[in-house]
């Protein structure tokens, strides 16, 4: 395998970075922006999930029948679709993980394969963002119950608090916008995710990034990071 312009690219020369930060901390965008920094491709679990299964391969017919059954998909089946994205071409420089490994047990089982290859995660971005922010972005968004307008009250607040802009109708909050069921769910998602940024933090690959800056100071934080 060979990298144009860039010699052979051995595993390990490949860069496989990992995003790592809790639901509205702003991980899926700055995947997305890397992205295109880098040139390198966004490998997001629940987008390989849908591919795979709406492609009908192997692996996500394996997946769907977990899913139809209301079972969690095991992690050696959600690893394979990841270890299939990084053998494409599209790969060969390296790829962003996104929302993938979520514990340490699968963070384990991904070194282990990584390692069969001479791979692993070379780098780990953990964007760091206070849980009561989080709560303030997840739980600002108000639904018209009329005519379906979302607003967002610190990014795309209404003219008039708590009234929509089209048709004077009162907004409404969903019962999951509501700030002690985020809260909720937060609580349930942070430590382990704050588990594997341990497991990451004792191969002094982890960086920590401050998640309260504008989004453009977030990425180049993480490009300068990369140019070390």
């Amino acid at each position: 395998m060979t990298d144009a312009g860039h010699g052979p690219s051995a595993p390990d020369r490949r860069r496989i970075l990992l995003l790592v930060g809790a639901a509205g901390a702003g991980k899926g965008t700055q995947a997305v922006l890397l992205s295109r920094e880098l040139g390198l491709p966004h490998l997001a679990s629940g987008d390989l999930f849908r591919q795979a299964v709406h492609d009908a391969t192997p692996l996500g017919e394996q997946a769907r029948a977990y899913m139809e059954r209301g079972d969690l998909v095991p992690d050696e089946v959600t690893i394979g679709m990841f270890m299939d994205q990084l053998a494409r071409p599209s790969a060969d420089r390296g790829a962003i993980l996104d929302g993938f490994p979520r514990t340490v047990a699968q963070a384990r089982a991904l070194d282990a394969t990584l390692a069969g290859q001479g791979e692993r995660i070379n780098r780990v971005f953990y964007i760091e963002v206070p849980t009561d922010e989080l709560v303030a972005r997840l739980a600002g968004r108000w639904v018209c119950p009329a005519c379906r307008t979302i607003y967002h009250e610190l990014t795309d607040p209404p003219r008039v608090p708590g009234i929509c802009d089209r048709d004077g109708t009162p907004l409404q909050q969903r019962d999951d916008d509501r700030p002690e069921v985020v809260r909720a769910r937060l609580s349930k998602q942070v430590p382990p995710m704050l588990e594997v940024v341990d497991h990451y933090d004792r191969s002094g690959v982890v960086t920590r990034i401050g998640g309260r800056q504008p989004i453009g100071a977030v990425t180049r934080a993480i490009l300068d990071e990369l140019a070390r």
